[in-house]
């Protein structure tokens, strides 16, 4: 059999703390996932993680493996020290399939696993208790366009009944899936506990329309901004934007705040809508101003329409 260096798989120092060891395991299951992972050998990398993280969290399977030295190399052929299961207490004939999943050097050097106050001990095999990686578990949430744009926290029931506070990442899609590592399922033995799978939901905000990664929003204009132009103010889910609006404009002409739609590596635009809003004489003189408009401007907006008959 060849030799496994652990430490080697989760890609810290032999003196690691506990927390770096911990923040290794979690980036790299995260990273070889088989739900989510895209490298064609991630299925065996999972369980190579799952298995080094395994040995390394425990105290007593780490001094024990630490027992072996620091001269082996990884992929070396691998032969457990005589006396090793006296000296250690751990047992090498894989008598309980605590291993399950697990490599052949794990089972050689810890006994297929099993722990009942020491690794491999006699309880444990007598038990046939399997050590087993805890379940995912999936949630839902509903979250407003708002929210994903600022990034925001929310609450979410995990897999262990608590209530947690998650970090929407900025710009998160319709149906995209963010997952906690550790938060689900608790594992046996021990065995990692299970991932949090949270689907995202997203609710648009009154007025504004969710279109990829950009925003839509229809503003209204009052007739002489559109005939004049104006500077109009257009409230965003970033803030609030100067908009110049140029003489002549029409309902439906499209104006593109560059950048300002939905964050991400490229971020999404804005794009507001004009829409001409004619607002209703309430005196004799603002009926009268309508009145000189018609008599004045030889405007007929019908001009070009062509009969079909």
């Amino acid at each position: 059999m060849k030799y496994v260096d652990y430490y080697k798989v989760l890609g810290v120092a032999r003196d690691a703390s506990q927390d770096e060891i911990k923040k290794a395991y979690r980036r790299l299951a995260r990273k070889y996932h088989p739900d989510v992972s895209k490298e064609a050998d991630a299925e065996q990398r999972f369980k190579e993680v799952g298995e080094a993280y395994e040995v390394l969290k425990d105290e007593e399977k780490r001094a024990a493996y630490n027992q072996l030295g620091a001269n082996w190399k990884a992929g070396q052929d691998f032969r457990a020290p005589p006396g090793w299961d006296a000296n250690t207490g751990f047992g090498g004939s894989g008598e309980a399939d605590f291993g399950r999943g697990f490599s052949e050097f794990f089972e050689s050097v810890f006994g297929g696993g099993g722990f009942s106050g020491r690794p491999g001990g006699r309880a444990g095999r007598q038990h046939g208790f399997h050590a087993r990686r805890g379940a995912d578990s999936r949630a839902t949430i509903t979250v407003s366009l708002a929210q994903v744009y600022r990034g925001d926290e929310v609450s979410v029931r995990t897999g262990k009944g608590k209530m947690l506070k998650v970090k929407i990442p900025k710009g998160v899609k319709e149906g995209q899936k963010i997952r906690l590592s550790g938060q689900g399922e608790p594992g046996t033995g021990q065995a990692p506990d299970g991932d949090l799978l949270i689907e995202v939901h997203i609710r648009e905000e009154p007025g504004y329309r969710l279109n990829g990664q950009d925003i839509e929003m229809t503003v209204p204009i009052a007739p002489w901004e559109a005939a004049l132009g104006a500077t109009i103010t257009v409230p965003t889910l970033g803030g609030k934007v100067q908009l110049k609006i140029p003489a002549g404009s029409n309902s439906g002409k499209r104006m593109r705040l560059r950048g300002r739609g939905m964050p991400g590596k490229t971020p999404g635009d804005f794009f507001v809508k004009l829409e001409i809003h004619t607002p209703k004489p309430g005196t004799i003189e603002e009926e009268a101003l309508y009145e000189q408009m018609r008599s004045v401007f030889k405007y007929d907006p019908r001009a070009d329409l062509q009969t079909v008959y």
